[in-house]
């Protein structure tokens, strides 16, 4: 039903083949258990990532009001501002973005190198802001000054996490529900980050319609448990709503936070670890500060035996430009 109802939202059809679902040969021997990589790190837009997906929904919307710019917000390293910079290059938008330093650097790589760097070639405008704890007003602030100089903004909400841009992972969980029925394997998780939770949020609701019996397990990289669940919890519930449907009976939100220290933006020793292990095992670039933290967990969730039998999805959103942007971490 659920799968039925999201032919009814119109998107812009920039995923037209599903992303890859591969087996991770060396790492599972390293880590004595069989992992697979669903590669949505690879979309086809500005070095790819997950946000590809919610603005497939998010920027038809736009196209639909008549927008002729994009406006959002984020870290100056967001993976998230990158693409929708690049999607309104793409469509011939202007765009505009709110930059916080969440980690107070003043290191010249964090500041202009990296994801930075991609948003002057896509001739983004940049606001600097001292925060983003009231972005949903400083948004709107932003909305109605552009407006008042004649253009016509359309409001990308950070990450792309609201129920329609969620849409983009509800699509994608039943894209990985049909890989994993053709595999014939039994899964014991899907692991994948979890920050603004449309990523999380949206491939929950499917796969508790389409795979109950899988948990989706999201690693927090921005806060605590009590204060994410809310997050998925809510979002999860505004898409279903979105959708017309009831939130399956199956839906569960498990999040695990003990890895995202010390605060969102800043790696730990466990993430710079598991980001070199993959690198130098499979070839494969993690982040920083989502999926090198979210793979962070999944390591240690194998060695603390935390996951069921079979073998394990690692979900990787992308966020590669952002090693450009911390040279400094893995020299040390």
């Amino acid at each position: 039903m659920m799968k039925q109802q999201l032919s009814h939202f119109n998107r812009l059809q920039l995923l037209n083949a599903p992303t890859a679902l591969e087996k991770l040969e060396r790492l599972s021997i390293w880590a004595g258990r069989d992992l697979y990589v669903k590669r949505d790190d690879v979309t086809p837009l500005a070095l790819g990532g997950n946000k590809l997906r919610k603005l497939e929904y998010l920027a038809a919307d736009a196209l639909a009001q008549g927008a002729d710019t994009l406006i959002t917000a984020g870290a100056i390293q967001s993976n998230h501002v990158r693409q929708t910079a690049a999607l309104a290059a793409r469509l011939g938008l202007g765009c505009v973005a709110l930059l916080e330093n969440p980690i107070a650097t003043d290191d010249i790589n964090y500041l202009r190198n990296g994801n930075r760097l991609l948003l002057d070639l896509f001739d983004a405008k940049v606001e600097l802001v001292d925060n983003l704890d009231n972005a949903d007003q400083q948004l709107q602030a932003l909305a109605d000054s552009l407006s008042a100089s004649g253009k016509k903004p359309y409001r990308v909400p950070i990450g792309g996490s609201n129920a329609l841009g969620a849409l983009g992972y509800v699509r994608a969980g039943f894209e990985l529900a049909e890989q994993i029925q053709q595999t014939g394997l039994q899964f014991a998780a899907v692991v994948l980050a979890s920050g603004s939770a449309g990523t999380h949020s949206g491939l929950a609701l499917a796969l508790a319609e389409a795979l109950p019996q899988l948990p989706v397990i999201g690693v927090t990289v921005s806060r605590a448990e009590e204060a994410q669940a809310p997050k998925v919890q809510g979002l999860a519930e505004r898409t279903a709503a979105l959708l017309g449907v009831p939130l399956p009976s199956a839906f569960k939100v498990e999040l695990w936070d003990e890895y995202f220290g010390p605060r969102y933006g800043e790696p730990n020793a466990g993430t710079l670890s598991a980001i070199k292990l993959v690198a130098n095992h499979e070839g494969l670039l993690l982040d920083p500060v989502y999926t090198g933290k979210a793979m962070a967990g999944l390591l240690d969730g194998i060695g603390r035996q935390r996951f069921k039998n079979g073998p394990i999805i690692f979900l990787h959103t992308g966020g590669a430009p952002a090693l450009f942007a911390y040279p400094d971490v893995f020299s040390s």
